[in-house]
């Protein structure tokens, strides 16, 4: 099982998103968390910023919507040219539709649940989804410590994958660090959405490559 690092750019430097990019050029994606200051308490990018992001990235986007009303917010976000467009559980009404509209116009369909939602009631449809994202921190600021108690959802999700014999994947997001690293990927995740521990090193890109390689350590 390869490991894939998606950096957040909500750690990054908005002064000079250009040059923030770049430092991450190395990793399989760039993590771009759209925040509306409805479904979670805070503000971030909009359609405009995240089309503008898309022109200049150097690798491609994974646009994590922490908006509300995504059965109608999110399909702009494939339209625009992200390669992944994660919604929430909790903000969608018709998900099954919700990610065949995504994939029809071109995005994985990434499905995202908050600590507190269950796994359980969706494990009939993974099927539809290209990724299945398990917040690991409440969603809506960076920085936040790693929740432990979400290693055994963690840990179901993977083995619900598994058992449908499904290509899906298990994206963690929220406090994934070198200190936390082993426990994420032991539990089966192969997705790690990282923030301060790259943005926050002195050398992003060899910050993304000690990550690699302490995930490789944990692979199964």
């Amino acid at each position: 099982m390869s490991i894939d690092i998606n950096p957040s750019i909500l750690s990054s430097d908005f002064s000079d998103l250009r040059g923030e990019l770049e430092k991450i050029s190395t990793a399989d994606m760039a993590h771009i968390d759209v925040m509306d200051n409805h479904f979670v308490p805070n503000l971030t990018f909009g359609p405009p910023v995240v089309e503008r992001i898309q022109a200049i990235s150097p690798i491609p986007l994974d646009a994590h919507l922490m908006i509300a009303d995504a059965d109608r917010n999110a399909p702009v976000y494939a339209e625009i040219g992200c390669a992944s467009v994660t919604f929430h559980a909790e903000a969608t009404a018709a998900p099954v539709r919700l990610a065949r509209e995504l994939r029809r116009l071109g995005a994985k369909a990434s499905l995202a649940l908050k600590p507190a939602t269950p796994i359980e009631p969706f494990i009939d449809l993974l099927g539809e989804f290209d990724q299945i994202l398990i917040m690991t921190v409440e969603p809506g600021f960076g920085g936040q410590k790693f929740l432990d108690v979400c290693l055994p959802k963690i840990t179901r999700t993977r083995e619900a994958i598994s058992a449908a014999g499904l290509e899906i994947k298990l994206q963690v997001d929220g406090g994934v660090s070198a200190s936390t690293i082993d426990r994420v990927v032991d539990a089966g995740a192969d997705v790690l959405v990282v923030g301060s521990a790259v943005y926050g090193a002195e050398d992003a890109a060899a910050a993304i490559s000690e990550l690699r390689s302490l995930a490789a350590a944990h692979t199964h």
